[in-house]
């Protein structure tokens, strides 16, 4: 059923004909294996396991890419609730290139700059899943459910192997990174999890975990003290810190993420795209679910929240098989052409390039006690004096300071740290809050440009 009442269904008479003359088939059902219409808020799109298996062949392909259409007309954004066995063999070729079909279909109404959630649920394997399905912008999976490009049976027949029992399941899709969260199996909650995501529901972010702010009076002077609490294992984690600041959050997730998270979040009255990186090292698929951010919100025309605090990108052989410089370079050029306004926290330590790339923002601001350093001292101390044990005597030459930033013309401002995490959570959000409604997009260019031409001779 419909997670909302329809206004008007779309196509309902909409049929196939019988393209192979398959025995005993004689043309496509009435109804037929989806629904399409409009409601209040969204266009609907939704499966019907109950008609030949939720199979796409002729008609539902055609009735997918006209609500597509529609929304797109309508400037709507699309609400898809998949149940699919996937393409409908009756129908032979002909509903294989359904999958062509709806999958342009939902690249035009992205390109639109409109969003689009799924709700996949059981099954939802094959031709519905590698095409419009896996397309929506923000997926969630029902608790239990069968998600699969082929389904468990298919796949056991045809291979000859068991799948393990958490093969092909929600739960661990979920685990993978391929959808963002599990709902339960009742439509109040597949419900409210899509008004959080069309941002017609407030969806309170976990609360911020006991870590307390680092105790200065033991710090020590100079460059090397703000490193030492950068440091400070008692820091907000950006991912902590970014959930702090906001009023509603909906988790984005990604394959194979270590150091980053990201969400379509709120903070007052504005709708943000937040990414954070940090503190492991982050690896390329971290680097890859940042980049999903920046292009959500560019597709949504919405202003991009980062926030950062890493050593550096992860250098092992499996980091550099995998391509984390080209990951690098990929959210540094992302973020350069990201049409929408972006405001940047270092919130801890931003090190080289592997920091830099989530930090190239129209706004940066710095923690009172962060650093952002083209290496870190221990590297500057082994290349330059040929011993890391240095480091507290090179941290100085660096300029790494929060203060050093905004005199170089690095950053932006210095957001000053409160007593509890909670304190400074609400002096961020104060910040961003003031940055995202002043910094233009452009900013970011103009602003590094000014700090080189500084320095030229």
């Amino acid at each position: 059923m419909p997670l909302h009442p329809l206004q008007t269904e779309w196509d309902a008479d909409l049929r196939a004909g019988d393209p192979l003359g398959f025995p005993g088939y004689g043309g496509g059902p009435s109804p037929e294996s989806v629904l399409t219409g409009r409601t209040d808020h969204y266009a609907l799109i939704e499966g019907r396991f109950d008609v030949l298996g939720g199979s796409m062949g002729a008609a539902h392909g055609e009735r997918v890419v006209r609500a597509f259409r529609r929304a797109a007309d309508a400037r709507l954004p699309v609400v898809v609730l998949t149940a699919s066995g996937g393409a409908r063999m009756q129908e032979g070729m002909v509903s294989l290139i359904q999958m062509a079909r709806t999958a342009s279909a939902s690249a035009a109404h992205a390109g639109a700059g409109l969003l689009s959630v799924g709700v996949f649920r059981s099954p939802t394997t094959g031709g519905v899943y590698a095409s419009y399905g896996s397309l929506c912008a923000v997926r969630a999976a029902v608790a239990g459910a069968i998600v699969g490009f082929a389904g468990p049976r298919v796949v056991e027949l045809t291979t000859g192997q068991p799948l393990p029992s958490d093969s092909h399941t929600a739960e661990s899709a979920l685990a993978s990174g391929w959808v963002d969260a599990v709902v339960a199996d009742e439509s109040d909650a597949q419900a409210e999890w899509v008004e959080g995501v069309l941002g017609l529901r407030t969806m309170p972010p976990p609360p911020l975990p006991l870590a307390q702010a680092v105790d200065v009076s033991v710090s020590l002077p100079g460059a090397w003290g703000e490193v030492v609490r950068a440091r400070d294992s008692h820091r907000l984690s950006p991912g902590d810190l970014a959930r702090g600041v906001c009023d509603s959050w909906v988790e984005l997730r990604g394959p194979d993420v270590s150091a980053a998270s990201a969400g379509l979040a709120s903070i007052g009255s504005r709708r943000v795209v937040v990414a954070s990186l940090g503190r492991a090292a982050p690896v390329p698929s971290d680097y890859r679910l940042v980049q999903r951010a920046i292009a959500l919100a560019g597709r949504l025309g919405l202003p991009l929240l980062t926030l950062v605090d890493t050593r550096g990108a992860d250098p092992s052989p499996s980091s550099e098989a995998d391509g984390v410089a080209a990951e690098i370079a990929r959210t540094l050029a992302a973020m350069a052409s990201l049409p929408s306004a972006s405001v940047a926290v270092c919130t801890g330590e931003g090190g080289s390039g592997g920091a830099l790339a989530v930090a190239f923002a129209d706004r940066l601001l710095m923690l009172e006690h962060s650093i952002f350093s083209v290496i870190a001292p221990e590297g500057a101390a082994a290349i330059l004096r040929r011993d890391a044990g240095q480091a507290a005597d090179v941290a100085a030459s660096l300029r790494l300071t929060a203060l050093d930033m905004v005199e170089l013309g690095i950053a932006n401002a210095i957001v000053p740290e409160g007593d509890t995490a909670a304190d400074t959570a609400s002096l961020v959000k104060l910040a961003v809050g003031r940055h995202l409604a002043e910094a233009q997009p452009g900013e970011r260019r103009t602003r590094f440009d000014a700090a080189t031409r500084r320095w030229l001779q």
